[in-house]
C-alpha cells in the first residue's frame, strides 16, 4: 500500500497537484494523464527523489523502482545491477566481501555471521538463478550477464534496470515507461510477470494496449487531483466522460432553469408578489451551477492532407536488398513490391533492422547491394527516430521557423494553424527548437509531414514520446491517409489503429504477411509450435 496524505506540488506559477490525498492498495493502476500533467514527478516524489511542495508519503518496506540514469550503473556487471535492486541484499553481500578481504577478527566473525542471516534472510543464495530468469524474460542473452554495464548495447541496458526494479519481491512496484525499449516478446513476458505480481503496482506507460492488458485500476491526474476508475484504460475513459458530460449537462439545466427564475425576479420584483420573488432568490442561490475545473486534457489534431501529386501503383521495387555494418549484414536479400495505399507496419526485436530497413526505402541510406527502383511520382516524407536528424537544437530556430521553412510558398497563417493542430498554441510557437520536449519535438516533425503533404510516409518509432492522447490521433490520421504508409513501432494500439500489412524482420529473416497484426502473430506462433 502506498498512501499520499496532502500532497501538492508547484512547478513555478503552475499547480500540478493540490491537496492530493490517496491511497494506492494492492492491485495494479496505471497512472494517466497528458505530457506535462506530472506522472513521473508524482513517481519521483513517491520515492523521495523529488521533494513535494507539501504533503507527506507513506510507503511499503521494500518498494521496485525503474530507474532512468544508466550511466550510474556503468563499472557494475550486469548481475551485480539487477541485484542492487534489493538494497538490503545488496549492502550485505558487499560489505561482507569486503570484510572477507581484512585479516579475520572476533568482530568481523561477529558481523559476518549477521550479514549471512541477512543474506538468508533475503534469498541471497537464490539471487544470481532469479536475476537470471529476469533478464532471460527481458531477451538479454546469457554472454551479456558478466559483462560491465557499458559494453553491452544502450537498449540492453534499460532492460537490466526495469530487471533491477521487479527484482527481490518487491511489495510495491513504480514503473516510468518500462515498454521503452522493449520489442513485442519482451513486452508479452513483461505483461505476464505483472499479472502474476502480488503488490501494489503503479505505472506510467503509453502504451494503451499494455495498460489494457494489465491495469485493474487508472489513476487519472487531471483537474490539479488524481481521480481513480475500476478497470482499464478504455474502461476510464469511457466512465471518465460520461462523468463529465453529465456533470456539464446538470450545469446547462441549472443555467436554463436560473435564467428563468431571473425573468421572474426582474418581472416582480417591484410588485406584490415579494414572498415569490425572495423564494425564486433562494431558488437563484441554491442552484448556482457547480464549477468544472477545466481538463488538462489536449488531443493534437492529425490528419494527412489528400497528396497533390498521386504515386504510381508500385511505390517502391525492393530487389534482394543488402546492408551492413562492420561487414555483419543486417538487411540481406529483401524483395518486395510496396503498392499505393498501402499501409504497413514493420516490426521485429530491436537490433533487427528495422531503422536500417525504413532508412534504405526513404533513400538516406546507400545501398550495398541489391536494386530499389521508386515507382513513378514518388514524394516521401521521413520521420526519423532520432529528431536530430530534422530538428537542428544548436540553432535560435524556433518552431514557427522551422515549419515555415519547410513550404517555399506559405502565408504565416498557414503555418500557424497546423502548429494549432499540433497543440503549439500561443508564444509556443515560438518556441526555440532547443527548447523543445520529446513529444513537443514529434509533433513538430507530424506538422511538418502535414504541411507538405507526400504521398508516402515513412516513420520509425514515430509514437515515441507521444502522449496517449497524441498515438490516438495519430493512429486516425494513419488510417485515413489517402497515400502509402510504412511506419516502425513496437505500439499494438497504433498498429491495429492503421495496419493492412506486416513486414516483420525475425530471426529467421524477414516475412510479409498481407493482413493485420493479430493474424500475423497467430500464424507465427502456429509456425513455432510445428
Amino acid at each position: 500500500m502506498i498512501t499520499l496524505e496532502k500532497i501538492s506540488k508547484r512547478v513555478g506559477a503552475r499547480t500540478l497537484f493540490e491537496d492530493v490525498s490517496f491511497t494506492f492498495d494492492e492491485g495494479r493502476y496505471g497512472l494517466t494523464g497528458p505530457n506535462g500533467s506530472g506522472k513521473s514527478t508524482l513517481l519521483k516524489i513517491i520515492m523521495g527523489v523529488e521533494p513535494a511542495t507539501s504533503g507527506i508519503v507513506t510507503l511499503p518496506k521494500k518498494v521496485g523502482f525503474l530507474k532512468q540514469r544508466i550511466e550510474d550503473f556503468r563499472d557494475f556487471t550486469v548481475i551485480d545491477t539487477v541485484i542492487m535492486g534489493n538494497n538490503r541484499l545488496w549492502n550485505a553481500m558487499a560489505e561482507r566481501d569486503k570484510l572477507y578481504e581484512e585479516e579475520m577478527t572476533d568482530a568481523i566473525g561477529m558481523r559476518l555471521g549477521e550479514l549471512e542471516e541477512i543474506i538468508a534472510d533475503e534469498d541471497g543464495y537464490s539471487a544470481e538463478s532469479e536475476a537470471e530468469v529476469l533478464l532471460a524474460g527481458m531477451g538479454l542473452p546469457e554472454e551479456y550477464y558478466r559483462k560491465k554495464m557499458h559494453e553491452i548495447p544502450t537498449d540492453r541496458q534499460f532492460r537490466v534496470l526495469l530487471c533491477q526494479a521487479l527484482f527481490g519481491n518487491p511489495q510495491a512496484l513504480l514503473l516510468d515507461e518500462p515498454t521503452n525499449h522493449l520489442d513485442l516478446d519482451s513486452i508479452s513476458w513483461l505483461e505476464q510477470f505483472l499479472h502474476n505480481y502480488k503488490g501494489t503496482l503503479v505505472v506510467v506507460s503509453h502504451d494503451r494496449h499494455f495498460l489494457n492488458s494489465i491495469c485493474t485500476h487508472i489513476a487519472d491526474i487531471d483537474y490539479e487531483t488524481i481521480i481513480t476508475y475500476p478497470g482499464n484504460y478504455d474502461a476510464m475513459l469511457v466512465t471518465k466522460t460520461s462523468v463529465r458530460s453529465r456533470a456539464e449537462d446538470e450545469n446547462k439545466a441549472k443555467e436554463k432553469k436560473i435564467s428563468q427564475l431571473k425573468e421572474f425576479v426582474a418581472k416582480f420584483g417591484a410588485g406584490t408578489r415579494a414572498s415569490q420573488v425572495q423564494s425564486r432568490i433562494r431558488e437563484i442561490n441554491r442552484l448556482q451551477p457547480l464549477e468544472l475545473k477545466k481538463s488538462n486534457i489536449q488531443r493534437p489534431y492529425v490528419r494527412f492532407p489528400v497528396p497533390e501529386k498521386q504515386s504510381g501503383q508500385v511505390v517502391l521495387k525492393a530487389e534482394d536488398l543488402y546492408f551492413g555494418y562492420g561487414g555483419e549484414p543486417v538487411i540481406k536479400k529483401f524483395s518486395c513490391e510496396i503498392h499505393r495505399g498501402d499501409k504497413i507496419a514493420v516490426i521485429g526485436n530491436n537490433g533487427r533492422g528495422k531503422t536500417t530497413l525504413l532508412k534504405l526505402l526513404a533513400g538516406k541510406l546507400q545501398l550495398e547491394k541489391g536494386k530499389l527502383a521508386p515507382g513513378h511520382g514518388l514524394d516521401i516524407g521521413y520521420f526519423p527516430q532520432n529528431h536530430g536528424e530534422v530538428l537542428n537544437k544548436h540553432t535560435k530556430e524556433t518552431a514557427f521557423d522551422w515549419l515555415k521553412s519547410k513550404k517555399d510558398i506559405i502565408f504565416d497563417q498557414d503555418v500557424r494553424g497546423v502548429l494549432g493542430k499540433m497543440l503549439f498554441g500561443g508564444d509556443d510557437a515560438f518556441k526555440p527548437l532547443s527548447a523543445l520536449s520529446g513529444g513537443e519535438a514529434a509533433r513538430l516533425i507530424l506538422g511538418g509531414l502535414i504541411l507538405t503533404g507526400p504521398n508516402t510516409l515513412i516513420l520509425d518509432e514515430p509514437n515515441n514520446h507521444l502522449d496517449l492522447e497524441a498515438v490516438s490521433a495519430l493512429a486516425w490520421g494513419l488510417e485515413d491517409f489517402k497515400g502509402t504508409a510504412i511506419v516502425a513501432t513496437h505500439d499494438r494500439e497504433l498498429i491495429n489503429g492503421f495496419a493492412t500489412k506486416i513486414i516483420a524482420l525475425e530471426e529467421d529473416g524477414i516475412h510479409i504477411h498481407a493482413g493485420p497484426l493479430e493474424e500475423y502473430l497467430e500464424k507465427r506462433k502456429a509456425a513455432l509450435k510445428k
